[in-house]
Parts: structure tokens; C-alpha cells; sequence
């Protein structure tokens, strides 16, 4: 279970950095653990998602710390397969299957990316994560399909971390989705610029909030395709999508915003399941068929951490995802 602590800042503790407030507060946590936890959305101020581990706290201000539970420490080797897309001394780059957690969590112990990562390369991954996440540098949702880099040293670990933390605003990091959603967005190319926080209604769920209340998030999509359902009228779209942010669940929480959630998404898009009505029976059995959340990773574009040279990867719609293309292209 998640473990809360919840503190109230001092006048004596006033002006002091939040990342030290906590580990003095909390001495069993070393102070890189508490920036770590502060960068991945773990604290909050006043009911507030805080990412800064450098704000000064206030007198009197109500902080919540929430420490995920606990997993085990050294996640073990597990012949699991894995379809590898490319792979030299310094990457591994995965195109992932639905259903393939990243790395361990509650719940999710053993069955991972990490797992069967550490079978396949062994010692040469890096640990810059920690044991838990090694070689690690983004994350796909649990049923969210496509390309993913993992670095095998440290160098390359920390040039691709780099390389993300930019989302390609200044550098060569391209990251393409290719999804399904619900109707067809007025514009057919668009930005969704809004701030995402945990739901205060359901904490396994993100939601857009108040710009002061979250984190930046800033999604693209272009409208590459549209659907018609049964009776003639737009039903559906397949949009690409392109993120300038790597919040949690980003592209299904900004799509489901706007009003057009993912087809097969039941957290953010589970009030639009009678619209599966809409549909012919083979595009409605290729819904169930799939069984997830219409998104995939479809392209990935990097500088090499060791050579420099740009490199460019595309996985093609899966065949549950594809089917569902076909099948929605013929209403009949």
C-alpha cells in the first residue's frame, strides 16, 4: 500500500528548499530519493502537484508526500521475448507489445520490460535508475504499444535522458503515436496546450487542471484519416499525435479533453462505450478485439549518444490495431 506523510512547514523552516525540508523531515529517505519522488509528481503543497524540488516552502503551508509501495529490490532475469528492432553496444531499442509493463511496480512485480531486459543483455544495462528501472529512459502505458530506447552504459543513459527531458524543442528527438479516437476534432490539425495533475476524484487517473495546478503538458495531433459509422455520419479518426511533454497518460488525457478519447480507453473514454453502437459489426468486433487503448508509438527519432549520427525507427500499427483500421474503413 502507499505510505502518506503529511507535514506543516514551520516558521523556522520557512524560505528552506522543499527537497531539503523533506529529507531533514524525513530522514529514512536519502535527498536525491526525495528529488526523484518530487520530479515524479509524488508531493503535493496545499493539495498542489509540485515538481520543483528547489521551490522554497512557506509558514504554515500543508505538505503530502505519498511513497509508492514498496517492490522488490532486485528484480530478476526472465526469459520473456522480446521483438528487438535495433541493437549495438550502447541501445536497445524494443517495439513493445500491449499488455508489457515497463519495469516493476505493485502489482506488477515480475512479467516487465525490466525483467525480460535483464535476461537478454544482462550486466551491460545501466543503472542510473536504480536497479528498478535499468537502463530505462521513457515509458509506454501498460497498453499502449511501440517503440521504446533503452540504454546498455551510463553515457548513453544520460545523453538519451537529455534528449527526452527536450522533447526535440531545441535538438533531433522525434516521437510520433499513431491513435484511434472518438469522432473527428473541428480542426484537423491542433494543440492541446493544458496543465495535467493527478485526479483529485480518482488518484489512478490524470486529469487536465488549472495551469497553477499542474504540470505543462502540450500535445499535436493531425487528423490523418476519418471513419463513418453505420447511419452514414463521422464516427471515428486516426490521428498522429506529437508530444513537446512526457506527462503521464498525456495523449489519452488531452484527446479525451477535447472531447474525442481514445477508442478502446475505459479510464478516459468509458462514458463513450454505447458510441461502439455507431459502429459495423466487424469494426465493432475488432473494438473488442483489441481490447486496450487505440494508441501506438510509431516512430522514434534520436541522436546517437556515442556517435552523434540521427537515427530514425517506425513500427507499423500492430495487427489488432490495424484490423480495426480496416474495419472502420468499410461501415457496411
Amino acid at each position: 500500500m502507499e505510505n502518506t506523510n503529511s507535514l506543516e512547514i514551520t516558521l523556522e523552516e520557512s524560505g528552506t528548499r522543499l527537497d531539503k525540508l523533506l529529507a531533514m523531515r524525513l530522514p529514512e529517505l536519502s535527498r536525491s530519493r526525495v528529488k526523484a519522488l518530487i520530479l515524479e509528481g509524488a508531493v503535493t503543497v496545499g493539495g498542489v502537484e509540485v515538481d520543483d524540488p528547489a521551490r522554497k516552502v512557506r509558514t504554515g503551508e500543508a505538505l503530502v508526500l505519498t511513497l509508492p509501495a514498496p517492490v522488490a529490490a532486485d528484480p530478476l532475469p526472465e526469459n520473456i521475448p522480446l521483438r528487438v528492432v535495433y541493437e549495438d553496444s550502447s541501445i536497445i531499442i524494443i517495439d513493445k507489445p500491449a499488455g508489457l509493463v515497463v519495469h516493476p511496480s505493485a502489482g506488477h512485480e515480475t512479467g516487465t520490460l525490466v525483467n525480460a531486459l535483464l535476461h537478454h543483455c544482462g550486466a551491460s544495462l545501466s543503472g542510473i535508475n536504480g536497479v528498478l528501472r535499468p537502463g530505462i529512459v521513457h515509458r509506454l502505458d501498460k497498453d499502449t504499444s511501440g517503440l521504446l530506447i533503452i540504454a546498455k552504459n551510463d553515457n548513453a543513459h544520460r545523453s538519451l535522458a537529455a534528449q527526452f527531458a527536450d522533447h526535440g524543442r531545441t535538438g533531433a528527438l522525434e516521437r510520433l503515436y499513431k491513435a484511434i479516437c472518438w469522432g473527428v476534432p473541428a480542426a484537423p490539425t491542433g494543440t492541446v496546450d493544458g496543465a495535467i495533475a493527478r485526479s483529485h476524484v480518482n488518484r489512478e487517473k490524470m486529469a487536465v487542471v488549472e495551469e497553477d495546478k499542474g504540470r505543462f503538458a502540450i500535445t499535436h495531433y493531425e487528423t490523418s484519416e476519418t471513419f463513418v459509422g453505420q447511419s452514414g455520419a463521422l464516427v471515428a479518426a486516426l490521428i498522429d499525435c506529437a508530444l513537446e511533454t512526457g506527462r503521464t497518460h498525456q495523449i489519452r488525457v488531452h484527446m479525451a479533453h477535447i472531447g474525442h478519447p481514445l477508442l478502446g480507453d475505459d479510464t478516459y473514454g468509458g462514458r463513450y462505450k454505447t458510441k461502439a453502437n455507431l459502429l459495423s459489426d466487424s469494426a465493432r468486433q475488432a473494438l473488442e478485439t483489441l481490447g486496450r487503448q487505440a494508441l501506438h508509438a510509431a516512430v522514434l527519432g534520436f541522436e546517437h549518444p556515442e556517435t552523434g549520427a540521427f537515427m530514425r525507427f517506425e513500427s507499423h500499427l500492430p495487427e489488432a490495431m490495424a484490423a480495426l483500421v480496416t474495419a472502420l474503413r468499410a461501415p457496411g
